[in-house]
């Protein structure tokens, strides 16, 4: 939104040095758009830094999910295969039992 604004800010700078008559408010509306330019420049790289942190984090909290649910799976995976032991035993002893 600030961006919009200072953009429209130098919009109106330049108009009204266009419209201007002397040359010393001509130069006035140029230093004007100038500063606005500025302006415009140091919001657009404040947004891209916040943008950076804010991807950073994102990143960050991907990869601790990822990483909880690769515990979680090791974890299913390590009870089911004790199922599968304590089933194959079961098994073998009614086999031999019969």
């Amino acid at each position: 939104m600030r961006i919009r604004t200072l953009s429209l800010a130098a919009v109106a700078v330049l108009a009204m040095g266009a419209a201007a008559c002397t040359e010393a408010e001509q130069e006035n509306a140029e230093a004007e758009t100038e500063a606005a330019a500025a302006e415009t420049g140091e919001a657009a790289e404040d947004a891209g830094s916040a943008l950076a942190e804010e991807a950073a984090q994102l990143g960050t909290a991907i990869e601790a999910g990822a990483k909880e649910a690769a515990q979680e799976v090791d974890e299913a995976t390590d009870r089911l295969a004790q199922e599968a032991r304590e089933q194959e035993a079961e098994t073998e002893a009614d086999a031999r039992g019969n």
